[in-house]
């Protein structure tokens, strides 16, 4: 039996019309953003159908838009019966998307991980307005040149890691002092190309500290059980255990690293041949296909 992995992508995967066709024509599909719409007390579904863009990729809407989507398209996956969930060996979420892993899993009620991302986008964007930063894509680059990158440029300001997403793309977030004259410095320490990223803020940095100091502060309040499977945390690329350790490992991720390479390299190690990404995009595709291009990834 070949074994299988969902993937779920995070935040930037968002775009207008996202869902519409699984909502018209999946009843499972429909459900789930009926359920949403009702968590929420507003229409989330028209936000992902209708836009406008702007309004979608606001952090406190596109992060629970994302989350529903990626939750439809299981279900409407489910409901045609397709794959074999028992051959599934583990399942991950890039930042945002892990909260849609551990629904999948079982140790979040959609309509409390619904709610809570949307406190989770809020939250990141109270701490972009009180501390302004961006975030800085290093293509050609491997850790030990993206460290000596933020020594550098961490003269101007805070910065550091964010994500180590594959071989040969390492994102950088910090102040955005700090991000311009890592820009600077790119060229001169050989990296290939450095792009910045169209986000609200320095996620993944420590200046979303305070952000998750207010989302451990509802968090507590929230039931967390035991994942029926493995996911992979963000924070350690290893699968999360007891519920209280979930709870402060997504209270760590917003502020830590996001070890997505090393995480699949984990799923590899375990024997798993073939990935499912699930909707609104196919970023998690592209970075497999750099990870392992031998992997079949299947985007759904």
């Amino acid at each position: 039996m070949t074994k299988i992995a969902f993937l779920f992508p995070g935040q930037g995967a968002q775009a207008v019309g996202m869902g519409k066709d699984l909502y018209e024509t999946s009843p499972a599909a429909k459900a789930i953003y009926d359920r949403a719409d009702a968590a929420l007390g507003f229409r989330i579904s028209s936000v992902c159908f209708e836009g406008p863009q702007e309004k979608l990729n606001l952090t406190n809407m596109s992060q629970p838009a994302i989350l529903a989507t990626s939750i439809a398209s299981l279900e409407a996956m489910r409901e045609r019966g397709e794959p074999d969930e028992g051959s599934v060996a583990a399942c991950a979420g890039l930042s945002l998307g892990e909260y849609s892993a551990l629904v999948y899993a079982g140790a979040l009620k959609f309509e409390d991980a619904v709610r809570l991302v949307q406190k989770r986008g809020t939250y990141m964007q109270e701490a972009c307005d009180a501390r302004p930063g961006g975030m800085l894509s290093l293509l050609g680059a491997d850790m030990a040149v993206a460290t000596v990158l933020c020594e550098k440029a961490g003269s101007a300001g805070e910065i550091g890691i964010a994500n180590v997403n594959c071989p040969g793309q390492i994102v950088v977030s910090g102040e955005n002092a700090a991000i311009d004259e890592a820009e600077k410095l790119a060229k001169e320490l050989g990296i290939k190309r450095a792009v910045r990223l169209k986000v609200a803020g320095a996620f993944h940095s420590r200046l979303m500290v305070s952000a998750g100091e207010k989302l451990a502060n509802v968090i507590k309040d929230v039931n967390v059980s035991a994942p029926r499977a493995a996911v992979v945390s963000n924070v350690t690329a290893r699968p999360h255990g007891a519920p209280e350790s979930i709870r402060g490992l997504l209270v760590r991720q917003v502020s830590e690293s996001v070890r997505w390479e090393e995480s699949m390299r984990w799923m590899i190690g375990q024997g798993v041949e073939k990935f499912y990404e699930f909707a609104p995009s196919k970023v998690l595709t592209g970075l497999m296909n750099r990870i392992d291009p031998a992997k079949e990834v299947a985007a759904l």
